[in-house]
């Protein structure tokens, strides 16, 4: 069984993997940073040297390497099982006072990606007639709130691509689940905020395996999480 995973290096994306890798998955994982990427890979197989890991950089907010990635990962893997797309970024800002450029930016790296990735990895999925594609969403794509400006706008439209994605797939047998997480303690939390306010990585990633095991006639479409004493 192979699960693909984009923004594998760290926060959730490296907790879905050694969720996966418990159960004897094997990874197939990508994230901008080729050092990082490869210090994962290196911890990974030690805890877990009897699965295979294939592993390579790609910057998935440039629409041909994400393109680029999918067109990898075809040749590297036989079938896929399973597709993660977690790449994502954040930049605080309101619509009238964040950076310029911060839309695209955010839009190329939260929605982008996961469009060109999955678009490039379907048409194998689609030949299996079978596989699930998770894509890691926001509480941000529920509601709008202050300081969420343009990462809040990519969020709502990458909830909008999981959706029109699950009633595509249905007839292809390929399950499609939006994973809608509050604050989970990662690195762009540390120092802003105590551990135990929010959640952590390894809660999303437990959710997303356990929703991966149901029975084929049974699909999870969208996962909320938020931190038991709510959201910040």
């Amino acid at each position: 069984m192979n699960v693909v995973i984009t923004g594998a290096s760290r926060g959730i994306g490296l907790a879905v993997a050694k969720n996966f890798a418990v159960h004897g998955y094997d990874l197939i994982l990508t994230a901008r940073n080729h050092k990082t990427l490869q210090q994962t890979v290196e911890e990974l197989q030690v805890s877990f040297p009897d699965i295979t890991i294939d592993a390579k950089a790609f910057d998935l907010g440039d629409n041909e390497q994400a393109k680029l990635f999918g067109v990898w990962v075809g040749n590297t893997a036989n079938k896929i099982d399973i597709l993660v797309n977690n790449a994502g970024t954040f930049t605080p800002g309101s619509v009238w006072n964040e950076p310029a450029g911060a839309l695209e930016e955010m839009l190329s790296v939260n929605l982008f990606s996961a469009y060109h990735v999955t678009r490039a990895l379907l048409p194998k999925m689609m030949s299996q007639k079978r596989g699930h594609i998770f894509t890691i969403c926001s509480i941000a794509a529920l509601s709008a709130y202050p300081n969420g400006g343009a990462y809040s706008i990519s969020k709502f439209a990458l909830l909008g691509f999981t959706k029109n994605l699950r009633a595509e797939m249905k007839e292809h047998n390929i399950k499609v689940t939006a994973v809608i997480p509050g604050a989970v303690y990662t690195d762009s939390w540390k120092g802003h905020v105590a551990p135990e306010r929010i959640m952590e990585a390894d809660d999303i990633a437990q959710l997303i395996y356990t929703a991966s095991t149901l029975s084929p006639q049974a699909t999870v479409e969208e996962i909320v999480i938020r931190p038991q004493l709510g959201d910040l």
